[in-house]
């Protein structure tokens, strides 16, 4: 505070405020066009996208819209341009306007309550792989520079009475012009909020205030008693003398579409299509960001009764095979469980920090793969090994992986990847699938060292990624409006000889079920449940993809 008192006391600061006064009522008119129409520019791009003016009316209807804008974000700052109350508000709103603005019209992001929770839910190198020169420069120009100008002008009230006055006449004023706006045009922006709902979504300021209301409104109603799932659950094998060996390798931002396993034009997959796997075709996510998807996987409820705040104090798929005798690992590269492995064994690979892998701000996923045959060849009980990749975690794909699987070129070597070419970009992404190609076959040829254990393997992504598709990158779309490659995501299956025969698995019948039928994460729990050949009454059969595949009832004796 005092450095503060010593900047406004020097001369040139002096000398520039007293050049920098401004009224109230020019000041609060100044802002809110400001806000209406420099912070909300790809508000303004997704009109001019979406509006297709084929008549007069719709005409006058375009015309209208910066009113609708604007007198919204004027009658608020009327109420909150005050002194000693408005300069902090409003460098506050300027400064995160221009962040999501840069957001949404460089990335394609919209903002909502779960874009929300990913803001507060991430990590520190997850937000700096964000930071770029073109953001920082971005902020600077339509943010920090506003924002000075404000910190440094001068304000000047007329007496309160004479203040409020005027700003009553004028608030009535524009909300009498945008009155008369929405009775000449109700049919036009009746007809254009209910095709485009996503509106509201880049709507700066609405948009993130809204959203984070809701997002706390939520953490306040949360159930906050701890619910456990089932305290009886209970490993019943078929007639199983083999320990059960489970590796679940949970894939980042893996979209199905560049898979050469489903079809894709590049071979992505060069190791996994020489094992004997099966990849499902029709795999959906439950969420199109990790916040939402990881814990969801992990949940006995399905995608439309799933909250990710509840998740929090009810027990998952872990703890349920857990307390069903399981040993459970959860080996994390990623940023984080979301508190999935809260209650299990859980070795963090950036903690570890191994030279080969780590930079001490992330690992490649070979990491997760040092160790790992000496935690396979030492087991003594029948456990699930997870392992949580960093996989294609953007915006820097080109740093999840070594260079000698840069095979894909020319690429995109920046975290500024909406100014790299889509070529360049998908090279990059490309070349992170198949390096994920090599951690997941890598661990297929551990578990086929063991033929004395039942073992299986199961890869699944949490969600998808856009690579420029329609000018949208990275993911947490909404997910009603999310595009297919935020939601397709891969899903592999391989099992072991054993692991066949005891739990009377027809493979065949398995992969035909795999390559015509559609999945989603609500299958997960239940499948792998019924693979670990768990008792338990949170298993729901019709949702456990194995079922029709089994020549034998589960827990039929």
């Amino acid at each position: 505070m005092q450095d503060l008192n010593s900047i406004k006391q020097l001369p040139w600061f002096k000398k520039l405020r007293a050049k920098l006064v401004i009224k109230s009522h020019w000041f609060i008119l100044l802002t809110g066009l400001y806000f209406t129409f420099v912070l909300n520019c790809s508000l303004w791009r997704f009109v001019f996208d979406n509006l297709e003016i084929t008549n007069f009316a719709v005409f006058v209807f375009a015309l209208s819209l910066p009113f609708f804008v604007f007198v919204p974000l004027y009658v608020f700052l009327n109420l909150i341009v005050a002194p000693y109350i408005a300069k902090p508000l409003l460098i506050f709103f300027i400064l995160v306007s221009s962040a999501t603005n840069y957001l949404m019209y460089n990335l394609g992001v919209f903002i909502d309550s779960d874009m929300v929770r990913n803001a507060f839910e991430t990590n520190t190198r997850e937000a700096f792989d964000l930071v770029t020169f073109s953001g920082f420069a971005w902020v600077l120009i339509t943010g920090m520079i506003p924002g000075t100008l404000i910190f440094m002008a001068t304000i000047k009230y007329q007496p309160w009475k004479k203040e409020i006055t005027k700003r009553v006449v004028c608030v009535l004023a524009a909300l009498l012009v945008m009155g008369g706006f929405a009775a000449t045009s109700y049919k036009e922006y009746a007809s254009f909020g209910r095709n485009h709902h996503e509106v509201r979504k880049i709507l700066n300021t609405v948009n993130y205030t809204y959203s984070t209301v809701r997002y706390f409104q939520r953490q306040a109603l949360a159930n906050r008693t701890f619910k456990r799932l089932d305290e009886n659950a209970l490993l019943v094998p078929f007639k199983d003398p083999h320990i059960t060996l489970l590796v679940l390798v949970v894939g980042e931002t893996a979209r199905a579409k560049n898979f050469s396993l489903y079809g894709y034009e590049k071979e992505t997959n060069p190791l996994l299509k020489k094992q004997d796997i099966i990849p499902f075709a029709q795999m959906t996510s439950c969420g199109t960001s990790t916040a939402i998807s990881l814990p969801c996987m992990f949940s006995y409820r399905a995608r439309t009764d799933f909250d990710a705040t509840d998740a929090k104090y009810t027990e998952n798929l872990l703890d349920l095979a857990q307390t069903a005798g399981y040993k459970i690992l959860w080996l994390e590269n990623d940023d984080g469980c979301k508190e999935v492995c809260r209650r299990v064994e859980t070795q963090y690979m950036v903690k570890i920090n191994n030279p080969k892998y780590c930079n001490g701000k992330y690992c490649l996923d070979e990491a997760l793969l040092d160790g790992l045959p000496e935690i396979i060849a030492g087991l003594k009980e029948d456990t699930v090994i997870v392992l949580h990749t960093m996989g294609s975690h953007g915006p820097t794909y080109y740093e999840r992986y070594p260079d000698s699987f840069r095979k894909f070129t020319p690429t995109c070597d920046t975290a500024n990847i909406q100014n790299c070419t889509q070529e360049q970009v998908i090279n990059t992404y490309d070349n992170t699938i198949l390096y994920t190609d090599y951690i997941i076959s890598s661990v297929i040829d551990m578990l086929k060292r063991h033929p004395e254990y039942e073992s299986g393997l199961i890869y699944v992504s949490d969600h998808g990624e856009s690579l420029g598709e329609n000018n949208i990158y990275l993911h947490g779309f909404p997910y009603k409006l999310a595009p297919k490659e935020q939601t397709h995501v891969p899903m592999i299956l391989w099992m072991s000889e054993t692991m066949k025969r005891w739990d009377y698995v027809d493979y065949d019948c398995l992969r035909e079920e795999a390559s015509q039928n559609s999945y989603s994460h609500d299958n997960l729990f239940h499948s792998i449940i019924g693979l670990l050949e768990i008792k338990t009454h949170p298993y729901n059969k019709e949702y456990d993809i194995l079922k029709d595949c089994r020549t034998k009832e589960l827990f039929s004796e």
